[in-house]
């Protein structure tokens, strides 16, 4: 199978981490008889000191001619970095709304995975999170109340603003065909989170992913207020499968439950539009402070292109290699420095890549 992947390596430590994904990428093409095709795109600063601007049309093009976009990190020092100083349409993030919108990616996907090896990272109790969890966060992206018509003006002499929330059923109904989608290549359960008790949008939401639910019979689903989700995230966070939700409840809900994985540089992240096409990306920062000097954590740019491989490929067994082979690299004591616990095995970016690649075998 030949894919055509665009690779934007991005800033700071995205270079090193992206180059161990590739890595990995062709290690399973070597095992699988898979080829991969890359096309390097330049986006954020280094698009900004090559053309002046983080994004060029020719890139946004050149990425909707592939298969799939794997992408590294964006963005320097805010404090020092030159890029910085630009007006905020220019700077170095603003490419990465742009292409978002660009490729009209609407689906937003953050697994939060603890494993049990760092189960010492987390910040929950031990008996809470015995075993380890696996969750998969789908949030809306395009839509609500982050994308409604807002405004600010004075009302019978005080000062009034106005956020509208808005969602159409079609909006709604592609997400959760998306969400249900995903339940089935996963554990088959759906949890809808909504504030269907007080918003109209929630009930709608509601509605309408009952009605997608009926195709898929297979999927169990529940519905939780989104209060109750935020509880139950650090009170059990093993009952979760696949969370459905908006796209405010879905920014405040997925960094909550990255944040009791106890590991950013573990923490994948995929964003999807209505075909196959997505664009790959580790959840952390670009890391200025430790770029090129080797002790970057790859593994989270590693497990997006195992996103990559399950969502936009179908090649669920190549995706499953990688994430074990992760989990027994884990296993054996090996880490990087953010990772790392007493007793264990420090080892760098590139030796990790290594390390990956060497478990994956047919």
């Amino acid at each position: 199978m030949k894919l055509k992947i665009g690779v934007i390596k991005g800033d700071s430590i995205g270079p090193e981490v992206v180059n161990e994904a590739m890595k990995v990428l062709d290690k399973v093409g070597v095992v699988y008889g898979h080829e991969f095709d890359y096309t390097q795109l330049l986006m954020g600063g280094a698009s900004i000191d090559t053309y002046g601007v983080p994004l060029t049309d020719e890139t946004i093009e050149l990425a909707k001619n592939s298969d799939a976009v794997l992408l590294g990190s964006i963005g320097g020092d805010a404090k020092t970095s030159p890029w910085y100083k630009l007006e905020p349409s220019k700077r170095p993030e603003a490419g990465l709304l742009k292409i978002r919108k660009a490729l009209n990616l609407f689906a937003n996907l953050r697994p939060a995975v603890l494993y049990d090896e760092l189960k010492g990272a987390c910040p929950l109790k031990e008996e809470i999170t015995e075993g380890g969890f696996d969750m998969m966060i789908m949030r809306e992206l395009t839509g609500g109340l982050y994308f409604g018509e807002r405004s600010t003006e004075e009302k019978n002499g005080v000062l009034t603003a106005t956020d509208s929330l808005t969602y159409t059923e079609d909006e709604i109904r592609r997400i959760a065909k998306r969400g249900f989608d995903i339940a089935m290549k996963r554990r088959k359960k759906v949890t809808s989170v909504d504030k269907a008790n007080v918003l109209d949008s929630s009930r709608l939401w509601r509605k309408v992913v009952e009605e997608v639910a009926k195709d898929y019979p297979e999927v169990t689903l529940e519905h939780m207020l989104v209060d109750n989700c935020a509880m139950q995230l650090v009170k059990n966070p093993r009952q979760f499968d696949v969370i459905l939700t908006e796209n405010m409840f879905g920014d405040i809900l997925s960094d909550e439950a990255s944040m009791v994985t106890g590991s950013i540089g573990m923490l994948a992240s995929a964003s999807l539009n209505e075909t196959k096409f997505g664009m790959y990306e580790p959840s952390g920062g670009s890391a200025p402070d430790i770029a090129g000097k080797g002790i970057a954590n790859p593994i989270a740019t590693i497990l997006s292109a195992a996103m990559m491989l399950r969502f936009s490929f179908d090649l669920d067994q190549e995706a499953d290699d990688i994430e074990n082979a992760v989990e027994n690299v884990l296993k054996d004591g090996y880490r990087t420095i953010d990772i790392m616990s007493d007793g264990k095995v420090q080892i760098g970016t590139a030796e990790m890549g290594d390390k990956i690649c060497s478990y994956i075998t047919k």
